[in-house]
């Protein structure tokens, strides 16, 4: 996976894409450009181990939404309870790179709230790694079939990242992160989603035009 990443982020189109997404070409940013900063923030101080309404708008934003039962449960519900109770156990101001694995595990916080998402109906791996991504902007990435397609389909996507980006002394995090400054993308703006993007913008369009498939439950 760190091969497809790298060469992704070496593309030529690499730059241009994320200033495109972000409305700094002169066109229109994409609705996702919006995702981190609705309201904010996810992450932000007072409700990083909540889900709020804004969350909900947010994840909207990366064209999926939330069904009523399910937004009412997080956020009024036991369900909520739980998983505000597993986000204080997760790191709210710490980059993937510089955290151990062990934070990202099938035993961390952050994977027992992934699985309390996915096991709340309507909501699936999908939406349940959206809403993590905003609650946690620059520890879990977002992970949708148009990204799992372009990386080759890989069985699982955590724990390959977080390796990835800690080879090296970090190379491939420097690395997105001096793709954010050549594009003049905002530093609120994880290194995650600097790769989320321009994986989404190198694929999306003929994954649209159903020239592949990536079905399935995702596995982080």
């Amino acid at each position: 996976m760190s091969e497809i990443v790298r060469s992704h982020l070496g593309s030529e189109h690499a730059v241009g894409n994320l200033r495109s997404y972000f409305g700094l070409e002169g066109g229109a940013a994409y609705t996702g450009a919006r995702f981190e900063h609705l309201g904010g923030g996810g992450d932000r101080v007072g409700v990083a181990d909540v889900v709020t309404a804004e969350d909900l708008v947010a994840v909207q934003m990366l064209s999926v939404t939330v069904p009523a039962k399910a937004a009412l449960e997080l956020l009024e519900g036991e369900r909520g309870r739980r998983l505000s109770e597993l986000l204080r156990r997760v790191p709210a101001c710490a980059d993937m790179a510089d955290v151990d694995a062990a934070e990202l595990d099938r035993s961390s916080s952050a994977h027992h709230a992934w699985d309390l998402l996915c096991d709340t109906r309507g909501v699936g791996s999908v939406i349940a790694g959206k809403l993590l991504a905003r609650k946690r902007p620059r520890l879990l990435p977002v992970y949708d079939r148009v990204v799992k397609c372009v990386l080759g389909r890989p069985s699982s996507f955590w724990l390959p990242l977080h390796t990835a980006l800690r080879a090296d002394d970090h190379a491939l995090h420097h690395t997105l992160l001096d793709l954010r400054k050549r594009a003049g993308v905002p530093d609120t703006v994880s290194a995650l989603r600097v790769c989320d993007i321009v994986l989404w913008m190198a694929h999306e369009k003929d994954h649209r035009a159903r020239r592949c498939s990536a079905r399935g439950t995702l596995s982080v």
